[in-house]
């Protein structure tokens, strides 16, 4: 896939290079967040799978750029027993989309979703997101 930008064809940036963005993105969450995110699996995948589209009642898999599954830092207790890593999935292709049809830069676009997804993972209000992406 390539895609033209500023008169030129280049190449669609692969997991691998959104991969490196969210892992910067994530080296920029301050204190005490970050403290808390170093158990955070870090997924790259083109696409949602169909049972977590499903599940959320998504018809196009353009409109799910990222995903956070597992609860939330607040509502963890020592007696829950044995659970998976809490995860952030983010989905390539609907990124390069939206990145393409919004003219956004790649990494401002990319930071803007991982900082959603650990809002989720803190149980963050869209206000206190827009306040921690200010901050990282």
């Amino acid at each position: 896939m390539s895609l033209p930008m500023d008169g030129q064809e280049r190449i669609a940036p692969g997991a691998d290079e959104i991969e490196a963005l969210a892992r910067a993105s994530l080296a920029r969450i301050p204190a005490p967040f970050a403290e808390h995110l170093i158990d955070v699996v870090l997924l790259i995948e083109d696409w949602a799978d169909d049972e977590t589209l499903d599940a959320l009642r998504i018809e196009d898999p353009y409109e799910l750029t990222g995903l956070y599954h597992g609860r939330p830092v607040g509502e963890k207790s020592a007696f829950d027993g044995v659970t998976l890593p809490d995860r952030i999935h983010l989905y390539r292709r609907a990124i390069l989309d939206e990145w393409v049809a919004t003219g956004v830069d790649l990494a401002t676009l990319v930071h803007h979703i991982v900082v959603h997804e650990v809002g989720h993972h803190f149980g963050l209000s869209d206000e206190d997101m827009h306040a921690l992406e200010a901050a990282a």
